[in-house]
């Protein structure tokens, strides 16, 4: 895949549990993420942790908005990485106004070892 435009489709993943330690210390609090590959196999990810506690921020598809909004404008943000797709694995879509979650189980169980189970979604379809 290659950055969307707006509207355009990307993937939303979640962090191995054997993910490397950089990785898995800037993706905390139930991160949503969202990204896409490069030509050298690596995955470029935007992610939002809401390490400041926003209360808009608290769901976990907020979270992928936000992320996939700061994907698709190019906006400035320290809340992006690079890294090998051998640390991620891909749990679904989004795609113009939906988030369609494909692995609801390794949504949850990421969800769930980041203390954030009570953000996860009511279901697989998520409309904005």
């Amino acid at each position: 895949m290659e950055r969307p435009n707006p509207g355009g489709r990307a993937a939303v993943f979640v962090p191995r549990v054997n993910a490397e330690d950089a990785v898995k210390d800037m993706l905390k609090n139930g991160s949503g993420m969202v990204g896409f590959g490069n030509s050298d196999g690596s995955v470029t990810v935007y992610f939002e942790n809401n390490r400041f506690n926003d209360s808009s921020l608290h769901k976990w598809e907020s979270k992928v908005w936000k992320s996939y909004g700061r994907m698709v404008e190019l906006s400035p943000t320290v809340n992006k990485l690079v890294c090998d797709a051998s640390n991620l694995t891909q749990v679904g879509f989004v795609q113009g106004p939906e988030i369609e979650v494909r692995d609801m189980p390794l949504l949850l169980e990421w969800l769930e070892r980041t203390n954030a189970a009570d953000s996860a979604p009511e279901g697989p379809l998520i409309h904005s």
